[in-house]
């Protein structure tokens, strides 16, 4: 697909995600914060009305009809979830509130039991916090060291140190697919190739890729994979937690309660089969409904259809950035990158301070998101407090990104003349 082809999804789509269609401050509305949260297609805000009006019940309880409709469609989203990611059973998908609680299931369930004094887990510099602070939990209850990758000249993961730090003593890698701040692509399959040679387990972060590009956990080889809806045009409040069957069955509750029992004592229970045996409580029914009509609409439009699109328009992106000589990027250029790029720019505009860029840009209806997007140590490694940053998705247009900059432009042209 190529920009002249633009117009041919963006305007399909568009209309689709009736939020963008409204003004802000008078002027049009340019979405630009896709990596902090995705819009909702009226198909998954549909499919959010028509559970509550239609068949709102509880899940596996009841055997009345509206229970059974409601169990049939939160099953059925986890048959198109794990067909999405190409799960080899659907037993493999667990909903999660969010990949933050994801990564903490397999922290608390794998991690505590499998870990101990002096195993060492990797991570890298550009990891969110949320694949950061559970292990650095788990770290402090167990005695594991943490080892952090650091980054290439080109600002990428560094392949070539990760070679050098894998040991027997790894148990454990939890390493981010696509960085929410530099955008690189990580070299995940040697990643996880190289761990497994030394026997360690690799969870990956994929909150930044599955929403953007094909994902084949099978193929990917990875142990766990995690994910949120809300960035992938589905509902806030649900994510999946992938993981190999025979690793899931040996791994321990997270949380119990109901949902996850099979049989109850006063002093003892037996658990149930997966994937419910991580789903303790009544569950996020229409929010997991929600992201199976999300998974729906993103498949109709094709996964290798909306990498192709986001990636010439993040060329088009970088090509109008470089031109203002004020903007300093973060990660790999397009052309340069080693695996390709993520449809994200970060920035910083001189002394301008990110947060008063995004002020101004708002005034003129454009949305980015502005701090250290949840990544401080790798800001900190950057030396950069923070960053501005523009985040594309499919629904975005090339004439968006020109509004964008013509605004950014301004903007640093005012605060020229005021600091000046």
């Amino acid at each position: 697909m190529t920009l002249t082809q633009e117009k041919t999804l963006a305007a399909q789509v568009r209309t689709d995600f009736p939020i963008l269609q409204q003004q802000v401050n008078g002027k049009p509305l340019v979405y630009l914060d896709n990596a902090a949260t995705s819009q909702k297609p009226l198909l998954v805000i549909n499919t959010l009305k028509d559970y509550y009006e239609q068949y709102n019940s509880n899940v596996h309880r009841g055997v009345h009809t509206l229970s059974a409709k409601a169990t049939d469609a939160y099953e059925a989203a986890r048959d198109k979830i794990a067909n999405f990611v190409k799960a080899a059973s659907r037993q493999e998908i667990v909903y999660t509130r969010n990949a933050s609680e994801a990564i903490n299931l397999v922290a608390y369930s794998w991690g505590t039991s499998n870990l101990q004094k002096g195993d060492e887990i990797i991570l890298s510099v550009m990891e969110h916090h949320s694949n950061l602070i559970p292990w650095q939990l788990l770290a402090q209850r167990t005695g594991a060291l943490l080892k952090f990758v650091e980054l290439t000249e080109t600002e990428e993961f560094n392949l070539g140190q990760f070679q050098s730090m894998v040991s027997d003593r790894t148990k454990l890698v939890a390493v981010v697919h696509v960085s929410n701040t530099l955008g690189c692509i990580n070299p995940i399959q040697e990643i996880i190739a190289l761990a497994h040679q030394y026997g360690a387990r690799v969870l990956v972060d994929a909150c930044q890729s599955v929403p953007h590009m094909p994902i084949n956990v099978q193929q990917m080889d990875c142990d766990w994979l995690v994910a949120s809806g809300h960035k992938m045009c589905g509902p806030t409040g649900i994510g999946f937690l992938y993981g190999k069957l025979d690793l899931l069955r040996s791994m321990p509750p997270f949380l119990g309660g109901g949902e996850m029992i099979a049989d109850v004592f006063l002093d003892h229970a037996t658990y149930a089969d997966l994937p419910h045996k991580f789903e303790a409580g009544t569950p996020a029914i229409a929010e997991a409904i929600a992201l199976g009509a999300a998974v729906d609409y993103l498949t109709d439009i094709g996964m290798d259809k909306i990498y192709a699109y986001e990636a010439e328009l993040t060329e088009y992106l970088f090509e109008q950035l470089q031109q203002i000589p004020e903007i300093r990027t973060y990660g790999p250029q397009p052309k340069v990158a080693g695996l390709g790029r993520a449809a994200l720019a970060a920035f910083t505009a001189s002394d301008v301070h990110p947060h008063d860029l995004s002020t101004i840009l708002d005034q003129a209806g454009v949305a980015i998101r502005a701090g250290h997007h949840c990544t401080q140590p790798l800001h900190r490694y950057l030396v950069a407090q923070s960053t501005a940053r523009a985040s594309l998705s499919f629904y975005n247009t090339r004439e968006e990104v020109d509004v964008f900059i013509t605004a950014l432009k301004e903007a640093i042209e005012f605060f020229g003349g005021i600091f000046g």
